[in-house]
């Protein structure tokens, strides 16, 4: 991405300082946890959650455990989703997955550490007192459904049912919705439930990240066709090889990026219903449109 990312340092020192200390006999786990969650990364989640609560006039500070929160989750769910079991993937952002530089059990146990790591964060004591008890429930609910049977866990089924065939592009679309898509829209909305949003925000948040999330995903399939493993820090080739659907295998490859196009306008067209500067999520979702890894 070529846009600064004002948020970019204020997370990974955030992060990193949720982590819990290693010195300890099971400090092979949370060596693991620390490997995938501090590996860098666009941060796209934890971003939006820190400037959603910002244009809807909150404490970004307060938002900081709940950005952090998203991350892990997703951070968790990388690792899950290189296992064997699920994509088989060797590569992750540009060096070996979990489970090759630490063996599959240890890396199931560490997607397990983070996942409850995340909830640790988003529900301690300092996390309720910053943004409120009412608020801070409402953002951690919010996460709980999108990374759950609704949300990430749903889409990966999905995923899983529809391994080595030709899906329509209805079953693509729900999928995504759930697998990336549930996540990225409730770091928006966990912003604006810090913040105490209105209806109108909060609804124009989820406008925004559910377009947004949608044009990553088929900017993801177009870049799996013209880019390399170097660029992008991991496998490429895997859908076509394993003849499942892309957007760009059901809608050829103009028409794809057409998508991708139309999605990110729609998304910058959503962001009116906040009265705070909105130039920072218009790069945002340019940036992630018109990525090249």
């Amino acid at each position: 991405m070529a846009m600064e990312n004002q948020y970019l340092s204020r997370i990974e020192e955030a992060l990193a300082s949720y982590l819990p200390a290693r010195d300890c006999l099971q400090k092979d786990v949370i060596e693991a946890m620390e490997y995938s969650l501090l590996a860098g990364g666009k941060r796209i989640r934890p971003t939006l959650t820190l400037e959603f609560c910002r244009v809807c006039g909150g404490d970004v500070q307060a938002a900081m455990p709940f950005a952090c929160a998203v991350e892990m989750i997703h951070s968790y769910s990388l690792i899950h989703d290189d296992l064997p079991c699920m994509d088989n993937s060797d590569l992750r952002r540009g060096r070996p997955a979990n489970h090759i530089q630490y063996g599959e059990d240890i890396a199931l146990l560490a997607g397990d550490g983070l996942l409850t790591l995340a909830f640790e964060t988003a529900l301690s004591p300092e996390s309720i007192k910053l943004a409120g008890a009412q608020r801070g429930a409402e953002a951690a609910r919010l996460l709980a459904k999108a990374a759950g049977a609704e949300g990430m866990v749903g889409g990966q089924v999905i995923d899983l049912q529809h391994e080595n065939q030709r899906a329509p592009i209805e079953v693509l679309l729900e999928m995504d919705r759930k697998k990336t898509g549930a996540l990225i829209q409730a770091a928006a909305q966990m912003g604006c439930a810090v913040a105490g949003a209105d209806q109108k925000q909060r609804e124009a948040a989820v406008e925004y990240a559910a377009c947004v999330g949608l044009a990553f995903q088929i900017r993801d399939d177009i870049l799996d066709v013209i880019s390399d493993p170097e660029t992008l820090g991991k496998p490429v080739g895997s859908d076509d090889k394993n003849e499942k659907s892309t957007y760009v295998s059901l809608l050829g490859m103009e028409k794809a990026q057409q998508l991708v196009n139309e999605l990110t306008q729609q998304a910058e067209s959503a962001l009116s219903a906040f009265s705070e500067d909105t130039a920072f999520l218009r790069e945002f979702a340019q940036s992630l449109a018109n990525r090249d890894y």
